[in-house]
């Protein structure tokens, strides 16, 4: 058995004991952001790209731990939703040229509100400001309640918080104005908001003659791959395909760390199912699971956005009650919570929000999103949606390639169809050369505009289609009956949507805290052992080179597992090296001493709890992998029949002189 992890015993592998001692640790008010930022600094987790140049706002590095972090994430996330739900998998490129992204509405529609200081230029996103804002102001008169004593200005502003997620910039533009919000660090005038496209724009070519874009997101190099997906899944319905890569966002002003860059990971799945056929085949598993909801009706009804409360629902009761759209939708959400809680979001600080009516695109049936309380509010991490039939039909339309799937029924069925036939020839004398097109455009009609054309034809002799004026001489119409086998149809498509970075983040803000070590506090990383940048530190009592034996022993039974280790053989104290292995998360740790020269057995230490058993290397190792991979926990480890006892103290002392150890009765 080697150091992977099965997702399901991972979801679960924190006994009822310490999963409510962990849960206690993160408390949102009194969090020490300052301290969890400075270690992830310092033992380079995460660090400003280019900081030797000044750095530029939005870009980071992830260091050694902050990167491995990151892999072990994207891994539990391919064998979580990639592999155990059998998708399909593909790699696109970041560069799209225009017509992708203004097919999908990018270019005409990714953008975000922008305000101006009419002094300094400096550039400010119009919701974040005046959301902060107002929450300062809120918190002044929290300090001086004398200054609102009928609480008339408060409620006023409670009231504009609630509805920044919704505002036109209409709106914005007014709340501005009511308000007179200006720069934060001058208190000069701002200008009024307007749009500001997201979209990095560059060309492809050295003549400039293609443009393109940086993606911002990962999907559509998956619709416009439809035919071939399908293909490749020998044309069966429904499939899912998944795509993990980078994504580019140009924001107007990047803050909160790695919550808001301009350069991200992103995972995306594409789940494509017959619109009149929502239902799973696995929701069975997961329709008894309490979901954690924040569903329109309670955001609606919160005084403020404070006192909003999310209800816990088994997921087949919100099908039924039609809180959430349907059976697939709501496996993804249940499957989204298990994923969260598996990598270290804790339940306690998570909730899946819906989106309200004038939050959704019109195409779209039913949108959540996870979002985690971090010090910084509520953070959304994943966008889970059912966006319809959008996206394959705009694609159809602008290519000309059908991206359609095919529905064989179970016996033949007859249907009537009205049959439009051109007269070639009065269409050729017409319009010439562009006749092909209008020929194109006639075979291409759907059955209500054939209708429609009929229609109009009878009333008047001439309607318009696109751009051809046709003559009732140009066609004809007749009532045609069939047996048809099957039909074509545009796929809907569910989206879960998972931001890396984001999700990396609020794992580390769950598992920081710190606890009382001697003269100081120290501050320690509680991550989920799989989820730890290093699993083991190993730890002799000094640099003496009669503990190689051991300890290449060590490395070489954790190298077996494909466990990441380190040795600290530092002239620290023990407990001053198990500190630095606690700050950066590492769960176990080895010690050999004395004893492990004689009879080969050595001290595990586990991080949270600091207890220790001692025991030959190999058990030991067994132990480790066994935990990692969620097939035990440390008390069952400490309880079970493993061959670990709990460390008492060393039993024998051992002077080394000259390579030759003498042992005597301590």
């Amino acid at each position: 058995m080697d150091g992977s992890v099965d997702g399901t015993a991972l979801a679960t592998q924190v006994c009822p004991k310490e999963q409510q001692m962990v849960t206690h640790r993160f408390e949102r008010k009194t969090f020490d952001r300052e301290a969890l930022e400075t270690v992830l600094r310092r033992r380079f987790f995460i660090a400003p790209a280019f900081e030797i140049y000044g750095g530029v706002a939005g870009l980071y590095d992830y260091g050694p731990p902050g990167c491995a972090m990151k892999s072990h994430l994207i891994q539990f996330w391919r064998e979580h939703f990639v592999i155990e739900e059998g998708m399909l998998e593909i790699d696109g490129p970041t560069l799209t040229p225009d017509p992708v992204l203004r097919t999908s509405g990018h270019v005409d529609r990714f953008q975000d509100y922008m305000v101006r200081d009419v002094k300094t230029g400096a550039c400010y996103r119009a919701d974040h400001l005046l959301r902060d804002s107002l929450e300062s102001r809120i918190e002044a008169l929290e300090r001086h309640p004398s200054a609102d004593p009928e609480g008339t200005q408060r409620a006023a502003m409670e009231t504009c918080l609630q509805q920044i997620e919704e505002m036109s910039v209409e709106d914005l533009t007014s709340a501005y104005e009511r308000f007179d919000i200006r720069t934060p660090e001058t208190n000069e005038p701002l200008t009024a908001p307007y749009p500001f496209n997201l979209m990095f724009q560059t060309q492809i070519g050295p003549t400039g003659a293609i443009p393109a874009y940086l993606r911002p997101e990962t999907a559509q190099g998956i619709f416009v791959n439809f035919r071939r997906l399908l293909d490749y899944n020998n044309g069966r319905m429904p499939f899912a395909c998944a795509q993990i890569g980078l994504s580019f966002r140009n924001e107007i002003s990047p803050r909160a760390g790695i919550l808001r860059v301009r350069e991200f990971a992103q995972a995306e799945i594409e789940h494509f199912v017959h619109p009149e056929r929502k239902q799973h085949p696995k929701f069975e598993r997961v329709k008894d699971m309490e979901l954690i909801l924040l569903p329109r009706a309670q955001q609606i009804q919160a005084a403020s956005r404070e006192d909003m409360r999310p209800v816990r629902m088994r997921a087949d009761e919100a099908v039924r009650q039609r809180i959430i759209d349907n059976e697939t939708l709501a496996y993804f959400i249940a499957r989204t919570q298990i994923f969260a809680q598996m990598i270290g979001i804790l339940a306690d600080h998570m909730r899946f929000r819906q989106h309200l009516a004038s939050e959704m695109a019109h195409y779209a049936q039913d949108c959540w999103d996870l979002e985690v309380e971090t010090s910084y509010g509520w953070v959304e991490c994943v966008g889970l949606a059912d966006r319809a039939c959008y996206d394959l039909k705009a694609h159809t339309a602008a290519s000309n390639i059908e991206l359609v799937a095919y529905d064989k029924f179970d016996e033949p069925q007859d249907e009537t169809f009205l049959q439009i036939t051109p007269i070639k020839r009065a269409i050729g004398t017409r319009f010439k050369g562009d006749a092909p097109k209008l020929l194109a455009a006639l075979e291409q009609l759907e059955e209500a505009d054939k209708t429609r054309i009929q229609h109009l034809l009878g009333e008047h002799g001439e309607c318009q289609l696109g751009d051809f004026t046709i003559t009732k001489e140009m066609v004809t119409f007749e009532q045609v009956r069939r047996k048809i086998h099957g039909c074509n149809y545009y796929p809907s498509v569910i989206e879960p949507s998972f931001g890396i970075g984001r999700l990396l983040y609020c794992v580390l803000e769950h598992a920081f805290y710190s606890r009382s070590g001697g003269d100081e506090a120290r501050t320690v990383l509680a991550l989920r052992p799989a989820m730890a940048p290093v699993k083991c530190v190993i730890l002799p009592l000094s640099k003496n080179e009669v503990f190689e034996p051991v300890l290449r022993a060590v490395q070489d039974a954790l190298a077996a597992h494909r466990l990441v280790v380190r040795v600290d053989d530092s002239n620290a104290s023990i407990g001053k090296r198990y500190a630095r292995a606690d700050e950066v998360g590492t769960p176990f740790g080895i010690t050999v001493d004395f004893d492990s020269l004689a009879d080969q057995t050595v001290t595990l230490r586990e991080r949270d709890t600091m207890e220790q058993l001692r025991g030959p290397i190999q058990l030991v190792v067994r132990g480790i992998v066994d935990i990692i991979s969620g097939c035990r926990s440390w008390a069952e480890l400490g309880a079970s029949d493993s061959g670990l006892k709990s460390f008492i103290g060393q039993q024998n002392t051992a002077l080394v002189e000259d390579r030759r150890i003498v042992e005597s009765t301590s």
